[in-house]
């Protein structure tokens, strides 16, 4: 056993220990969270613009700090991007992660010295957790590759400006340096083919361990190194044994992973995002991943379906329920406050509070009320796939609300096939019966016939790809949207669309 190995099951116990500290008292911990928060913010403009020397409690929050999106923050943001101190934390932020905007364009959310920590951190803990629960770490004397943005970084208003995957990549520990692949010099190619490409080159002749990054993007680089070497991810990499992925659901692409990898291999998924880092998963025996309480993140939850009333109810980690779909706010080390992160999360136990992402409050389909998320869609399509032994690469579902003459709209699926399913009626069968299980909204309007049974477009080979790139968004932490309400993403998917669908 090397020393490497030795040090990095030494370490793991020892973070082990911590964290059982907070998970053991998750109530208090965010209270302290609350309180240190509350404090530095005292003397910013927003801390003086919304009182916060009288903020005692929660409900003196919830009165003076209503919830907001970046959109209805971006007033604040905006004197920070021009350099003004002390508006949403003390000082300046170290970093704008620059993300994709709707109605604002692009978003630059600000990342701070202690914010960058616990990023930094919760990636490295999430490793250590997988070490001290399994015992194995002899992966850490081989090559680990982290798929992400280029980490060339510009600057605005001295602040230095990129991706939060490039922002990262300046984070590599020492003693992971000699470890880490690729080149500094191939991450730092913007076009992201090239840069897959390159990646294969420098790769393939490797002891690759350890492979990370968005689920979607991996399988290129795999399907990449596949056609080039014809062999196997798991024979070309004998010692390949952990993969860490987030971003999306990695159950629709598990199936196509372990056909490509020629056998199973331990996952941990992380719950990233450039507004902070909040879970990750903490057991190989049980689904789930473990909140981050003592992050620098105080939490609260709206219940998903009662969001868009005039005054929703805010909770506290006391009073959510396990199975219930929650928007997720969050208040951060890094001066974002009562923040709309956009995603929806459920609760699958509490002590400890263990979550699974269950999709978008913007990415959702309920132009005929159903209100169908994407963790439905996603459930729905692993029993299709299963019932007719398909393999799907990638797919999206909007609805169609103006159908051929006396036809009911439906909901259309686009999916690329990497394997057709054995009987398409079935499948469709099967897809439908699904959604209507989880979903009896949806079920109601089948039963009641104010919907049909959905419709397929198959997109051909590679078009899901083609797509991304006609749009800007190949590679990186872009991915495909899972559903939406309405058919901008379905009018650009049907270009690649397989004749005579």
């Amino acid at each position: 056993m090397s020393l490497k190995t030795i040090a990095a099951k030494i370490f793991a116990h020892r973070i082990a220990k911590r964290t059982d500290r907070w998970v053991g008292n998750p109530l208090e911990t965010q209270e302290k969270v609350f309180k240190e928060l509350i404090a530095k913010g005292l003397n910013t403009s927003f801390g003086k613009d919304h009182s916060f020397k009288t903020i005692k409690t929660h409900n003196d929050f919830i009165a003076q700090v209503p919830i907001r999106d970046y959109e209805q923050l971006k007033d604040y943001v905006d004197l920070v991007v021009k350099g003004k101190e002390d508006i949403l934390w003390p000082g300046k932020p170290l970093y704008f992660a620059k993300t994709s905007g709707t109605t604002s364009g692009a978003k630059y959310i600000p990342i701070t010295e202690e914010s960058i920590k616990e990023q930094v951190k919760a990636s490295r803990n999430a490793i250590l957790n997988y070490i001290h629960e399994t015992g194995n770490a002899k992966f850490v004397t081989g090559k680990m590759i982290f798929l992400q943005g280029s980490p060339v970084l510009t600057e605005k208003n001295g602040v230095k400006l990129g991706r939060l995957s490039g922002i990262s990549a300046h984070y590599v520990p020492n003693y992971l340096q000699k470890n880490r692949m690729p080149s500094w010099e191939t991450n730092c190619i913007e076009d992201w083919e090239t840069k897959v490409n390159a990646i294969v080159e420098e790769t393939k002749n490797e002891d690759m361990t350890v492979i990370a990054g968005i689920p979607s993007w991996v399988q290129m680089y795999f399907e990449k190194l596949k056609e080039n070497t014809n062999e196997y991810i798991g024979d070309l990499f004998n010692n390949f044994e952990l993969f860490i992925y987030g971003g999306v659901n990695y159950e629709p692409y598990r199936k196509k992973f372990e056909t490509l990898i020629g056998r199973k291999v331990a996952s941990i998924e992380l719950f990233p995002a450039s507004e902070g880092f909040f879970a990750y998963q903490n057991s190989q025996k049980e689904n789930g991943m473990l909140l981050l309480l003592d992050a620098g993140i105080y939490y609260e939850f709206v219940r998903s379906d009662k969001f868009f009333d005039e005054q929703p109810k805010r909770l506290t980690l006391k009073d959510v329920e396990v199975g219930v779909d929650y928007v997720m706010i969050i208040s951060t080390n890094a001066g974002l406050w009562a923040y709309n992160l956009g995603d929806t999360i459920r609760f699958i136990s509490i002590y400890p509070f263990k979550i699974v992402v269950s999709g978008r409050i913007k990415h959702f389909i309920s132009a005929f009320g159903e209100h169908v998320i994407a963790k439905e869609v996603e459930e729905a399509m692993l029993v299709a796939t299963k019932a007719t032994d398909a393999s799907v690469s990638e797919f999206t579902v909007a609805p169609q609300i103006t159908p051929k003459e006396n036809e009911l709209p439906y909901h259309e699926w686009f999916i690329e096939f990497e394997k057709l399913p054995s009987d398409m009626d079935i499948f469709i069968q099967e897809l439908d019966l699904a959604l209507q299980k989880q979903n009896s909204y949806y079920y109601d309007l089948i039963v009641g016939k104010v919907l049909q049974t959905l419709k397929i477009t198959t997109i051909k080979n590679g078009g899901f790809l083609e797509y991304m790139k006609s749009i800007g968004k190949l590679g990186g932490q872009n991915k495909v949207q899972r559903l939406s309400n309405d058919r901008k993403v379905a009018d650009g998917l049907s270009k690649f669309k397989v004749e005579n669908n």
